[in-house]
């Protein structure tokens, strides 16, 4: 068994994984301000409130967009495991092709997505990753990374939008019964649900149309599920896609 660890700028998600299958799956929230001792401690207590043993592990793989948090929990993930971690970055093998301009700036979780969407559904595939920012990522037919789109996410962009006026307030996001909403909580909610899921929809059609074909369309992240369920493309939803793409990576790189 491995521990698959996927830190986001909101929580950090902690996967056991056996053989390929998720056995148990953790969220604590990102804290940069924890020390390696605060996040062991929360570790071992979640390992033992499900009864995870830590010996267990035959080892480990982080992969992070927050730098700040790295050092205080691979400390962390060391102390309870016994295990130095895999780090998703320069000079693990990954099998995807970053055909972009700075391959050095593609960010950890954007591999993952490619490398499980390949993987599990096939290239090409169109990956969307809706959580703290809403990353759209295109894999083409040969397998590559060809780049994509990065919009602020759907909760980020209506708190900014409540934060930065008098009148319009905080919103669960959740679509209202209507597109055209008649009180301003539907107003809002229609455009970050309903505007949301056209926007996937149209930047799906704009991205198979540069590429000239169409793809597989493959979802992830905490808000996934409410906005595919608006769209009126052919999406899956996969709430375990970048645990997938980190059991993908442990694979090619475990020797």
């Amino acid at each position: 068994m491995i521990l698959a660890i996927d830190v986001g700028n909101t929580n950090i998600v902690l996967g056991c994984i056996e053989d390929g299958k998720i056995l148990n799956i953790f969220r604590i929230h990102t804290d940069a301000n924890q020390t390696d001792a605060e996040y062991a401690v929360k570790l071992k207590q979640l390992f033992d409130l499900y009864g995870v043993g830590a010996a267990d592990f035959e080892g480990a793989i982080y992969s992070s967009v927050v730098p700040p948090v790295n050092r205080a929990l691979l400390g962390a993930i060391k102390a309870v495991t016994g295990h130095e971690c895999l780090v998703v970055g320069p000079g693990l093998k990954t099998g995807l092709n970053l055909r972009v301009d700075d391959p050095g700036t593609v960010a950890g979780d954007l591999v993952l997505g490619g490398v499980a969407a390949i993987a599990c559904y096939g290239a090409p595939a169109i990956v969307m990753d809706l959580g703290t920012a809403t990353t759209i990522t295109v894999i083409d037919k040969d397998g590559c990374f060809r780049g994509g789109a990065i919009l602020p996410g759907v909760k980020l962009g209506m708190t900014a939008l409540a934060s930065g006026t008098s009148l319009l307030p905080d919103i669960s996001i959740t679509a209202p019964k209507k597109v055209i909403g008649t009180n301003t909580v539907d107003c809002m909610r229609s455009a970050a649900v309903y505007g949301t899921a056209a926007t996937i929809d149209g930047m799906i059609e704009r991205m198979e149309e540069e590429l000239g074909y169409a793809c597989q369309h493959v979802a992830t992240g905490g808000l996934a599920p409410a906005i595919v369920a608006c769209c009126r493309s052919d999406i899956v939803c996969d709430d375990d896609l970048l645990l997938k793409g980190l059991w993908t990576l442990w694979e090619k790189n475990r020797k």
